[in-house]
């Protein structure tokens, strides 16, 4: 997964997220691009499990219910620049697969020396009978723009990334996952980050101030995303596949955000300056020197609790609760069924 699964890897790996991440919930940083917890920490809550350790936490981590891969930033196909050029992640689907079979057989090896090992460590069933849940695709798709790339140029990459999606699949397979959870992409061009730093004319924008080129791409993506997974379900009789529409989810709540209780859908909660309270240069948390003086200048607005989006890519804890409340019963999946049944294989 990419930043709406990042429980703690790429702030393990590169330094954290800056205070005022983490604020709402857990008082303090805790690894995760959010003032709180995100969809993941809602899934994990719901089924009765403590909330994930990043996998690349070395800290104070117990892994015998779970592991978390996911990093911000982090995209399907590997990207031709580092994370200091571009702002993506090293860490690609096909890294996040490596690191996965390294722990799988390097968690049982250290499990047969006993004592501590054996508590912190998943048994060998386990990832068998685990929920492997995966969000990501997002930030292959915004690259692509950020690289001059046009509208059509990023339609035509899809097939080939989704071909990178299906290898990762049955290579988790192929080490016994079976139970699979796949939320779709969301509605990019509602997000700050890409309305101040892509071109949109006026008749682009929808009513819910939207740039509609970006989210056809998204819807785009998506179609093609349900599509490899019924071929998916094909290829794999033995597995479980669950299509999470997410698009939809977010879709509704920027579009209608008054209306479920949330204010300003589009601007960011943390942030500075613009339209959209969004400055590339000075996120959230970002201090400056005024007159010898540290000057914190990516402020936390008073009411993140009404906010949909945190700091101007990610969304409010409060937002990925309404989105969690909508996907765990089924409504938005397929086939229909909750998350605490997604472990379950379906007859058709």
């Amino acid at each position: 997964g990419d930043s709406n699964s990042d429980t703690g890897g790429l702030s393990a790996a590169f330094g954290p997220a800056p205070p005022p991440s983490g604020e709402t919930f857990f008082g303090e940083p805790k690894g995760r691009y959010c003032d709180g917890r995100l969809v993941v920490d809602f899934i994990a809550k719901s089924i009765g499990l403590p909330y994930l350790n990043a996998y690349l936490d070395s800290v104070g981590t117990n892994f015998s219910h779970g592991a978390n891969f996911a990093t911000a930033g982090s995209t399907i196909r590997r990207q031709n620049t580092t994370l200091f050029q571009g702002g993506f992640s090293p860490f690609s689907l096909d890294v996040q697969s490596w690191q996965f079979s390294q722990f799988k057989s390097r968690s049982q090896s250290a499990r047969k020396q006993g004592a501590v090992f054996e508590s912190l460590l998943p048994k060998e069933e386990l990832f068998s009978r685990a929920l492997y849940t995966i969000d990501i695709g997002q930030n292959d798709l915004t690259s692509g723009y950020f690289s001059n790339m046009t509208t059509p140029e990023v339609l035509a990459s899809i097939p080939d990334i989704l071909s990178n999606f299906v290898i990762v699949i049955k290579s988790i397979y192929g080490q016994g996952g079976r139970y699979f959870w796949i939320h779709n992409t969301g509605p990019f061009g509602c997000l700050p980050y890409v309305l101040d730093r892509l071109p949109i004319t006026a008749p682009q924008v929808d009513r819910a101030g939207c740039a509609t080129p970006f989210n056809g791409v998204a819807q785009a993506f998506n179609k093609q995303l349900k599509a490899t997974v019924g071929q998916l379900r094909k290829d794999l009789p033995s597995a479980a596949f669950t299509y999470v529409d997410v698009y939809s989810a977010k879709y509704s709540l920027i579009s209608q955000a008054r209306r479920h209780g949330f204010v300003h859908p589009l601007v960011s909660c943390c942030g500075h300056g613009g339209k959209y309270n969004y400055n590339r240069h000075y996120g959230c948390g970002a201090k400056v020197i005024v007159n010898g003086t540290q000057i914190l200048l990516g402020k936390s607005c008073d009411d993140p609790w009404r906010r949909i989006i945190w700091d101007g890519v990610h969304y409010t804890e409060a937002a990925n609760k309404w989105v969690f409340d909508q996907i765990s019963e089924g409504a938005l999946s397929d086939p229909p069924l909750p998350v605490r049944m997604a472990c379950h294989r379906q007859t058709r």
